[in-house]
């Protein structure tokens, strides 16, 4: 610390809510049985593991390998590197897939928006082939990327050789890194533009797009992710439901039959969503309480407020009893310049001495440092200011 410099720590209890270490979430014992090969459950603001099931298992996992597809078209549109109304030509090689497909006939021309809804919706082998070459010229080069992403998330079981999830020797993933890949895809807003659809059309009402995920329609507060299906990899699904503040991702892999996939992974969310409940402690860009008008020295302006970098949420188990700690700590004073932006100090979440939170302190605006001019004012201002005997 430097000095002249004195540490703030502010410290304050909340009532009403207990803040879980994700370590106490145990195993649980569930009540049904998990028939299919390999499952997990997390809470989707934490990542939280509520139940795993041989989550690291590879696995083939059909065309729940889209959710990657679907991520790398969505990141190359808010990269400004592809456009919704961009226009893709449907090439031999995408017209001859075969599966599941949109039924599309080489040279044909689609929006890039028709062909992602033609994915998401359908399931359409050949949509994703022709959304692949247009980013990156050849499937080829496509799952290139595909695992170069999925390296750089930490999915360290999985191997893409296609953009589909047809079967091929060395395809695979595990349930963890679906959950890792689904949870990616769930940070862009446009996929729910088409994952919620139940029943579409294109070509001008000439060929029905059908939802594969049945839970969107009967499974309250489902809207989305991924079903999957071949002999090799039987029936697959990540599916995401949302209830109140609580979003849960559920992936099912190899169960045996379709009916099995919906059943078991509703039941994994049911399960989530009656223990436990998710709470907002902090929002991106709210102003902290406990670093409102920190004074500055040396600056054109003498104070600043200290605004949170991210969300913060933490995931409670219901019943439980209800008492946390914040503490935030800062360097005061401050000392110009500060950028808007720039780190002050933290905000700390606590429950019985273990830490199970924590957000960054920005600067809510900049402030240059005091110049001649600006210490010759205060110094007017301060004789000039009225002063009162006593």
């Amino acid at each position: 610390m430097k000095t002249g410099f004195r540490r703030l720590v502010c410290l304050f209890i909340v009532s009403g809510l207990l803040l879980i270490p994700t370590q106490a979430f145990a195993q649980p014992d569930l009540p049904f049985e998990i028939t299919a090969k390999a499952a997990i459950l997390i809470d989707y603001e934490t990542n939280t593991i509520l139940f795993e099931k041989s989550s690291n298992e590879k696995l083939p996992i059909a065309s729940v390998t889209k959710i990657m597809t679907i991520l790398l078209a969505l990141e190359s549109i808010e990269a400004g590197e592809l456009k919704l109304d961009d226009i893709v030509e449907v090439s031999k090689t995408a017209a001859s897939v075969k599966g599941s497909t949109a039924f599309l006939s080489p040279g044909e021309q689609f929006p890039v928006s028709t062909l992602l809804e033609a994915i998401i919706v359908a399931s359409a082998n050949d949509a994703s082939v022709a959304i692949a070459e247009k980013i990156s010229g050849s499937q080829e080069l496509f799952v290139k990327k595909m695992n170069e992403k999925a390296h750089s998330l930490g999915m360290n079981n999985s191997n893409f050789m296609n953009c589909t999830g047809l079967p091929e020797e060395n395809h695979y993933s595990s349930a963890q890194d679906v959950v890792i890949m689904s949870r990616e895809l769930l940070k862009y807003p446009l996929f729910f533009k088409w994952s919620t659809i139940w029943l579409d059309y294109m070509r001008d009402g000439e060929t029905m797009l059908n939802n594969t995920n049945k839970l969107i329609r009967f499974y309250d507060g489902c809207d989305g992710v991924k079903t999957g299906y071949t002999t090799e990899a039987l029936h697959c699904i990540s599916a995401t439901a949302k209830r109140d503040n609580l979003r849960l991702i559920s992936v099912i892999l190899g169960a045996p039959d379709s009916k099995a996939r919906f059943r078991e992974a509703s039941k994994l969310m049911d399960y989530g969503f009656a223990n436990y409940e998710s709470v907002p402690i902090i929002k991106k860009g709210q102003v902290i309480k406990q670093a409102k008008d920190i004074p500055v020295t040396d600056g054109k302006f003498t104070i600043i407020s200290g605004i949170a970098s991210n969300d913060l949420s933490v995931l409670l188990q219901k019943g439980s009893p209800k008492d946390f700690n914040f503490s935030s700590e800062i360097d005061i004073p401050l000392k110009a310049p500060i950028k808007e932006g720039q780190k002050i100090g933290y905000l700390k979440v606590e429950l019985n001495g273990h830490q199970i939170g924590n957000v960054d302190i920005l600067a809510d605006r900049s402030i240059e440092s005091a110049n001649i001019l600006d210490y010759f004012d205060k110094i007017l201002n301060r004789w000039l200011k009225p002063q009162h005997s006593e």
